[in-house]
């Protein structure tokens, strides 16, 4: 029996999600998901290009590309290695994924599982997000991008399986037990602690609901499309529900809003004021029932 006729293979294959085209990006750093991925994309029968990116920030991180070459010459994808330059300055952890994806294709495809998914729906409500950070990883289709996650069904046992079957080591970032990272303590510590006073798995369970939260927001979505948020008089007609949407999605052109923001370009089209500043310096304004959006200078 080969390892792509494992049970455990046939299995997680069932609940996973990839695109129909016959070939897929992967991102590969050599953990126990991505390489899960790696191996679960070409099982399903795509031609599969994995991209490993070095990001320098630890010593002998270009032996996680050997092992990713390794793992790729295993099952037969292509390998392609990238470096990036984080640069220093605070929150490490954001500019490292923004040099990641700079470089990775817009339809890269990642390992996250549901494991992760509950950790960032916990994470973002400690943040105070709205439906949408409640949301939290989107599957491939999802309005929130175009970067896929075919294994959200999947557990991280599960992914840690599929590299058992093929007698790979995964790689073991030693910055995923830092607990002074906020996700590495939800992680570690926050999700142990809501699964004990549940006396059951949550991980599951707050998936299922970002799941379902994602389909609420979608549906939101695509009934704020027939608002005009240039348009004064409709929008303060509008159910506020709505309004708040359709305002949101229009700034997030010029850069992401947040509820603040919303709540004063709303102010502004039902004549409580004619003009708002936004953070950064852009300002929103209303003339004879039109609103329009002023950048800042810096913007052009």
């Amino acid at each position: 029996m080969t390892w792509r006729q494992s049970p455990v293979i046939a299995d997680a294959l069932t609940r996973c999600r990839f695109p129909s085209s016959d070939h897929v990006t992967c991102a590969v750093s050599g953990g126990a998901d991505s390489l899960a991925l790696l191996a679960l994309a070409v099982a399903s029968g795509k031609d599969v290009t994995a991209v490993h990116v070095d990001h320098g920030l630890r010593p002998g991180s270009a032996r996680e590309a050997d092992l990713v070459r390794d793992a790729c010459a295993q099952v037969g994808a292509t390998f392609v290695a990238r470096t990036v330059d984080v640069g220093a300055g605070p929150n490490v952890e954001a500019r490292a994924r923004a040099a990641r994806y700079a470089v990775l294709p817009p339809d890269v495809l990642t390992g996250h599982t549901a494991d992760d998914r509950a950790e960032t729906m916990l994470l973002n409500l400690l943040r105070g997000a709205g439906i949408d950070g409640l949301s939290a990883l989107r599957d491939i289709g999802g309005p929130s991008g175009s970067v896929g996650h075919p294994l959200l069904a999947l557990r991280r046992s599960e992914t840690e399986a599929v590299c058992a079957i093929l007698g790979w080591i995964p790689f073991h970032d030693p910055s995923n037990d830092d607990e002074r990272l906020l996700r590495n303590r939800i992680r570690h510590t926050v999700l142990p602690l809501l699964d004990d006073v549940a006396g059951r798995d949550l991980t599951p369970i707050l998936a299922r609901q970002a799941a379902l939260l994602a389909d609420d927001a979608d549906f939101l979505d695509l009934l704020a499309r027939d608002i005009d948020p240039t348009d004064a008089k409709e929008l303060a007609a509008a159910p506020e529900v709505l309004a708040r949407r359709a305002v949101r999605n229009w700034l997030g052109r010029v850069h992401p809003p947040d509820a603040a923001s919303v709540e004063r370009v709303l102010a502004v089209a039902r004549g409580e004021a004619v003009a708002c500043e936004l953070p950064g310096g852009a300002r929103v304004q209303r003339t004879n029932q039109r609103i329009s959006i002023t950048p800042a200078p810096e913007q052009g």
